[in-house]
Parts: structure tokens; sequence; C-alpha cells
């Protein structure tokens, strides 16, 4: 049976004293698209709240944690670049997968009232892999980057029961912690460092923000890869960067970013707790342009 269509988006509910406020930190913050998302998601799922952009640096990091923490029609928010790995400490608590990504992309108070952290960007780039029909398990990886999606997108990969991880990272002790972390999770998955473009690979995956900027050098030229090796990246605008574009025109299978955030949405409303139950919001996300 197909799925219903998405609901049409109506426009917001008025803001008024009862309105749940969410957003997404990060630095910078305007090519997001989950401002542009999130509030028709908030109308078809009938939640009176609204999706804010807080953009503050490093130095404004802790200030934003213990201000947004304290204010009680806080909802939640995620966390965006360069602010995934360095809030952890900051928090009052983990989950597992994020203590094994170390790195956290959603945030919210428990019942105890403290601010603890969960991070679903690996689990939302493995769902969008598998969606368009890529199979993980047993499967041999590269993944380019271990920064805050990288680490979990790592972590997420070992998860799905990949056959062979092989990671590069330019800084070295951001590397080490990485695969120390994903051997104490993970000791059953084969986990190397590769210093060259690797051969007998399925995946090939950007997971730094090489390409996020016009002048960006690629992180690796998927030209030097196996020729049916899948081409993925992690960056959703532009949406064909460049590493993408090099790629689809050597003939080479790609794999947007914006796959990533589809299926990470629901996942979204499930940790704030709101009820999107009866609608396809992946399809609703996809549908949004």
């Amino acid at each position: 049976m197909a799925s219903p269509d998405p609901p049409v988006f109506t426009g917001l509910f008025p803001v008024n004293g009862a309105t749940r406020l969410y957003g997404t930190i990060g630095d910078p913050i305007r090519q997001l698209r989950l401002t542009g998302i999130m509030p028709q998601v908030f109308a078809a799922a009938g939640a009176n709240a609204v999706w804010l952009p807080f953009e503050g640096g490093p130095g404004l990091l802790e200030v934003m944690v213990q201000a947004l923490g304290r204010m009680r029609n806080l909802g939640g928010f995620t966390v965006a670049l360069p602010h995934k790995s360095a809030i952890v400490p900051l928090l009052g608590g983990v989950s597992r997968r994020a203590q094994a990504a170390g790195s956290v992309n959603l945030v919210k108070r428990d019942t105890d009232g403290r601010v603890i952290g969960d991070v679903v960007d690996g689990l939302g780039f493995v769902q969008g892999l598998e969606a368009m029909g890529h199979r993980l398990r047993g499967a041999s990886v590269w993944l380019v980057g271990l920064g805050g999606i990288g680490g979990a997108i790592a972590a997420a990969l070992c998860e799905a029961g990949v056959g062979r991880l092989l990671v590069s990272e330019l800084d070295e002790q951001r590397a080490d912690a990485a695969l120390a972390r994903l051997s104490r999770f993970y000791p059953t998955v084969p986990v190397t460092s590769a210093d060259t473009p690797p051969k007998g690979i399925h995946y090939a995956v950007n997971a730094t923000s090489l390409g996020l900027r016009p002048n960006d050098p690629l992180p690796f030229d998927p030209v030097t890869l196996d020729s049916d090796v899948l081409i993925a990246d992690v960056i959703m605008s532009p949406a064909d960067t460049p590493l993408l574009l090099r790629a689809r025109t050597h003939g080479r299978r790609i794999h947007h970013g914006r796959h990533t955030l589809d299926h990470q949405v629901p996942l979204y409303l499930d940790w704030f707790g709101i009820d999107s139950k009866g609608i396809d919001i992946v399809k609703l996300v996809r549908s949004i342009p």
C-alpha cells in the first residue's frame, strides 16, 4: 500500500505563552535546512512549537548551554558544527551511543532536570543509506573525518555490522581517541587507520566539513578509488558538493547528505517526545525543498 501524501503545510501555530522552544546551536548556522523544515513538521504533528537558530562560537558554548538549559519553555535543541564534541563534558549525562561517538547532536532536560544528550547523526546516515538500497552489514567502508559527525557515523557503522572500517583523520589526537572508543564499544569490528585511499572497499564517506565553502579542496579524489565504490557526503548544502560532482562526472555512484537529515527528523521527534504517529515524517521532509 502506498504511503499517504505528506500533510499540506498551512502555516505556523500562533506563538503564545504555551509555545515550546526548539532550535539549533552552531557556528555558522545560516546554511542549515532545519529552520525551514521543522516548522512544517511541527504543523503536521500539531505541535505548538517554534524552531530557532542559535548562532554562537566556541567561546559562547558553555554560556548557551547553561542559559538554554534553564529555560522552562525549552523543548530541546540540536547541535551543529563546531560544538558536537565540545558540548559533551558540559552536559549532565549522555547516551551510550553518544559515548561511543564522542559527540552529541540532541539535547534536552530529563525528568530530574538534568541537561542530557544523545546523537543520531550516525543512525540517520545509516538509515538513509539503507533506505536507498545499500547494504552495510559485512561491507568494507572508508570514513574520512572523525570529528563530531564522523565519530557518530563511525559508531553507527560498527553498530550496523560493517565487516571492516578504515578511517582517516588528520588530527592524531582525535584519531587516537576515536579508535580507542570504537575498540572499547565494538571490539568485534576491525577498525584501522588508512593513510592513503584504500582498495577493496564498498563505500567511501566524507564526514569532514570540506565542501561546505566554495573554495574548499576535495576531502579525497573519488577517481583514485575502484569504479564501483559508492561515494557519500554528509554535507547537506550545497547538495551537490564538489566531491559528489567529480564522482558523478567520472561515472561513480553517489549518495547525498540530505538523506541523513530525512531520517534524523523522526528520531528528533522521538527524543523530544513529540507525537508523530500516523505521519510519514521522512516523506514529508523529502517533499520540502
